[in-house]
């Protein structure tokens, strides 16, 4: 892999919601699990569910380009082909949107594509693109 895969583990209530969310729904496959936790591969990156509904916390939010966007969430930059094809097969699924597909800061330098989506725990998870990629830190 040509950058460093970044390893993230947060907090579920319930490794089966998680299983279905980020196997069946996100199509991350599965890697090593135990009793308390459970790997997922994002993308060559290793997320880790890891049982603890005790340290589950409300989804806070800050207002960006005119949404409530989740300051607590985490997710990947992809290109925008896979980022349109992962929004249409999110939307056929049904899958309940906390910010459905939509462009922000349209015109201006950090133009992207964005949606947020919040798993069964209350995990706030963002899918974006960039037309380009030298916009990803644009100011």
């Amino acid at each position: 892999m040509n950058r460093p895969r970044f390893h993230l583990a947060f907090p579920v209530r319930d490794l089966e919601e998680a299983r279905a969310f980020y196997g069946g729904v996100l199509g991350c496959p599965e890697g090593r699990s135990s009793a308390e936790w459970v790997d997922f591969d994002l993308e060559g990156h290793q997320i880790v569910a890891h049982l603890a509904p005790q340290d589950l916390a409300d989804v806070s939010t800050h207002q960006v380009d005119g949404q409530a966007a989740p300051v607590r969430h985490f997710g990947l930059i992809l290109s925008t082909r896979r980022w349109r094809a992962l929004a249409r097969r999110l939307e056929a699924a049904g899958v309940r949107f906390l910010i459905p597909p939509t462009t922000r800061f349209f015109g201006l330098p950090g133009e992207q594509q964005t949606l947020f989506l919040i798993d069964p725990s209350g995990n706030a998870v963002e899918f974006k693109s960039f037309a380009d990629d030298r916009a990803v830190f644009a100011n």
